[in-house]
């Protein structure tokens, strides 16, 4: 199989990822919860993945909340500065796991700058909604269905000078652009593990630039004569049991990152990917392609959308069709009635996986 839908999960993890997994199930036991040998060998695989990622993203280790996914710290992040009501800037390229919460809390959403690769909109419609009066913004970084890279280091200065609370999608951008919490000053910044992280899905991380309200309630390890969850990071937001194999598969997949380089990736990705828009383009599909495009490309066959991901996986080749959880996005590019084919490389992209693609894409 030819795995080209990097933007859902990454499929092919380095070696490393799975034989971290396989220690930590034989070797670890619940951390936290004991001075046997099984507790500590728990312990210190998830202080070990706390302190990688806390030397990739620009923040001290305690920050590094482990969640279950993007979306679980999107929740968290967001329910911590919108209670309900309150007026909330958005982009135009959110995915569901931004505005379904936002909608269940009932913010007036303010979408701003919807114009696809084009920072000059972007930025002129994100701080006009920020004058108007903000009580927080989300905002994504990376485009999952479009790969638009938003210029997210200018719009978190405009919240800063508007003093304006904010949450950072990472879903697309974490381990393959820079991404630093106290450089940005975000209040939250949240990342799945399982994508470009390269680590097991069920892992995800959120950056945490203040106390967050806890989601769930439960025991922690500590404090545990008290009925409130503990007043310090990261025992605050991490109730229950943490996925000790999973973290384990995420912390080697972070230090596969620093080995290797996050630009050097992204290098690599978008290497192909722009020949991938040209060679798609040479075929006279309609393809969704410009300045600031990360290592995603969307393109509209021939015929239906899901129908050609149908003949694409029948010659081999991995691909998603549909809307992308993202309706927004759609909406803003006009491609809600259609949705987009959309094309999404790795950290193992290659002009031969380009090549193909293409001969398959051929018959669309």
């Amino acid at each position: 199989m030819m795995y080209l839908d990097n933007g859902a999960t990454s499929f092919h993890k380095p070696p490393g990822v799975y034989r971290a997994v396989s220690q930590a199930m034989l070797r670890c036991g619940n951390p936290g919860r004991g001075g046997y040998q099984a507790a500590m060998n728990a312990a210190e695989t998830v202080y070990g993945c706390r302190e990688a990622a806390s030397g990739l993203f620009g923040c001290q280790p305690e920050q590094v909340v482990f969640t279950s996914n993007c979306t679980h710290g999107l929740n968290i992040a967001i329910r911590t500065l919108v209670k309900g009501g309150e007026n909330v800037v958005v982009s135009g390229f959110e995915h569901n796991a931004v505005t379904r919460p936002l909608h269940a809390l009932k913010a007036n959403v303010r979408v701003a700058g919807r114009k696809l690769f084009d920072w000059d909109d972007t930025l002129t419609q994100f701080e006009k909604a920020l004058r108007g009066g903000a009580d927080a913004a989300v905002f994504t970084h990376v485009s999952n269905v479009f790969g638009y890279i938003l210029p997210v280091e200018e719009m978190a200065a405009l919240c800063r000078y508007y003093r304006v609370p904010f949450v950072i999608d990472a879903a697309q951008s974490a381990g393959t652009l820079p991404v630093n919490l106290e450089a940005l000053g975000a209040d939250f910044i949240a990342m799945p593990g399982h994508k470009g992280l390269l680590g097991p899905q069920g892992t995800g991380i959120l950056l945490c630039g203040r106390e967050p309200d806890p989601l769930i309630c439960g025991g922690t390890g500590s404090a545990s004569a008290q009925q409130d969850m503990p007043d310090f990071l990261p025992d605050r937001a991490e109730a229950g049991t943490l996925n000790v194999p999973g973290i384990a598969g995420l912390g080697e997949g972070l230090r596969y990152l620093r080995r290797v380089g996050i630009k050097n990736i992204f290098k690599r990705e978008h290497r192909a990917a722009m020949a991938c828009v040209q060679a798609l383009e040479r075929m006279e599909f309609r393809v969704f392609s410009g300045p600031h495009q990360a290592a995603t490309v969307s393109f509209l066959p021939n015929t239906d959308c899901e129908e050609a991901a149908q003949l694409l996986a029948k010659q081999g080749i991995a691909v998603r069709a549909g809307l992308h959880c993202a309706p927004l996005a759609h909406g803003s590019a006009g491609t809600l009635d259609t949705g987009t084919v959309r094309v999404s490389f790795g950290h193992d992209a290659s002009i031969q996986q380009v090549e193909a693609f293409c001969r398959a894409a051929a018959i669309l």
